[in-house]
């Protein structure tokens, strides 16, 4: 196995990657199959929930919006949090651990929840527990990527991820067809995938420490673990350290875009309930919506991951955007056509953006804020989304699904030029040296 660290942002045309050798590193693959497991888990529950919420529980569409807010964005509140516990205790797969726990007990919790309230209570703690792991186990894998080729590792981590996000609400589909009304069965069978998630990651992910020596010129000091050769550790950032260290024109530009962006990113929930009806669906296909958005995530991550790596991660990030907009047109059309071109654009607009963005920033600062730097990040896009489902909601109900949708693709096709200027005039930060040499493990 191999430990490649790096401290450094890829530039727009990056030739490295072209010439090393792109090597999966096996932390990774156990990271994917986490999160494999995982989206099993908590896909099979977001394929019915629109549904089981709106049909089974009656929920209004402004109260439907309100909790597609707090499933987007409730993790917010505490993705900085972790960030920084992980940097600092330099223990994140722990963090990261723990957060999948959580999203474990809200499985369970789910079985024995038969209100509105008991539902949103749930949904809180599985994001809290999203919101906990995310950030440290991005810097795993930032840790354990080649830096030429930090967004294509992303990309095998997010196709692996979305495989689980394909399988689940399959799984779902598969239940509802042969038990209709059978949530609770959807239920059960997630559960245990979250369990054997948590399993993998407690016993077969190894705790990469990020704070790893960042070069000659920041101290180290030597550290030694159980078993393991001694190693150069950075000393813990302090408060004041970490945000100067974050606090620089590129990352507040990136932060700037990525944030109004996210406050234009309509709920996937949304854009499926107009696609049902539209369309004239059955709800018992309902599931099958996500399906093929995460059919064309899976096919693109890794391709767009390369491009990131090759052409620019800047660049791939903005036209991400263009596909969410394409997406929005699509579904404003309705029919069976629009609706596979929707789906499609909406995978293209996720595998351009979520692991790209993370990649971005994981190589924009310093290797002992990493963890810190992806959460700030996440935690503006997660409050976007939040404000931006909740808005939605409102404009569903006061203007119509169409008349809402196409106010929100207009403001989007407007509001990209901006953004597209913000992020590519950014200065660029100092190329500082390699955290690290490959360092056999």
């Amino acid at each position: 196995m191999y430990l490649s660290l790096a401290g450094q942002r890829a530039p727009w045309r990056n030739r490295g990657a072209a010439s090393v050798p792109f090597r999966l590193s096996p932390v990774i693959l156990w990271l994917g199959i986490v999160s494999l497991l995982t989206d099993v888990s908590s896909e099979a529950v977001a394929a019915v929930l629109p549904v089981y919420l709106t049909g089974a529980l009656g929920l209004s569409i402004l109260a439907y919006g309100f909790l597609d807010g707090l499933q987007q964005g409730i993790s917010a509140v505490i993705r900085i949090a972790a960030g920084w516990t992980s940097d600092t205790l330099d223990r994140p797969k722990w963090v990261a651990a723990a957060g999948y726990g959580l999203s474990m007990a809200a499985r369970a919790g789910l079985l024995l929840s038969a209100s509105v309230g008991a539902v949103a209570s749930v949904i809180t703690l599985d994001r809290i527990g999203k919101g906990i792991r995310t950030a440290p186990r991005d810097a795993l894998i930032t840790t354990a990527a080649q830096p030429e080729h930090l967004a294509r590792s992303f990309g095998v981590h997010r196709m692996l991820d979305t495989v689980g996000a394909t399988a689940g609400p399959l799984l779902a589909f598969g239940i509802l067809l042969v038990i209709p009304q059978g949530y609770s069965t959807v239920f059960v069978f997630s559960l245990g995938a979250a369990i054997l998630g948590v399993a993998v990651m407690v016993l077969l992910v190894p705790n990469l420490r990020t704070r790893q020596a960042a070069g000659r010129s920041e101290p180290a000091v030597p550290q030694s673990e159980p078993g393991g050769p001694a190693q150069a550790r950075l000393p813990r950032p302090t408060r004041r350290q970490a945000l100067r260290e974050l606090n620089t024109p590129t990352v507040r530009r990136l932060l700037l875009a990525a944030g109004v962006l996210s406050l234009l990113s309509v709920g996937d929930g949304f854009l499926y309930l107009l696609l049902l009806t539209s369309g004239g669906f059955n709800p018992v296909w309902f599931p099958l919506l996500f399906v093929g958005t995460n059919a064309a995530y899976l096919l693109l991550a890794i391709p767009l991951g390369r491009a990131a790596d090759r052409w620019g991660r800047k660049k791939v990030f903005l036209l991400g955007h263009v596909g969410l907009l394409a997406a929005y047109a699509c579904a404003g059309f309705g029919g069976l056509g629009a609706t596979l071109m929707c789906l499609f654009a909406l995978g293209a607009f996720y595998a351009a953006t979520d692991g790209v963005l993370a990649a971005l920033m994981g190589g924009l600062v310093p290797a002992r804020v990493r963890a810190t730097g992806i959460a700030a990040a996440q935690t503006v896009v997660a409050v976007g989304r939040l404000l931006a489902s909740s808005l939605f909601g409102v404009l569903w109900y006061t203007l119509g699904p169409e008349t809402a949708l196409w106010t929100a693709a207009a403001t989007l096709a407007a509001v990209l030029p901006g953004a597209a200027w913000l992020i590519r005039s950014a200065s660029t930060r100092k190329p500082v040296p390699a955290d690290a040499a490959e360092t056999a493990q």
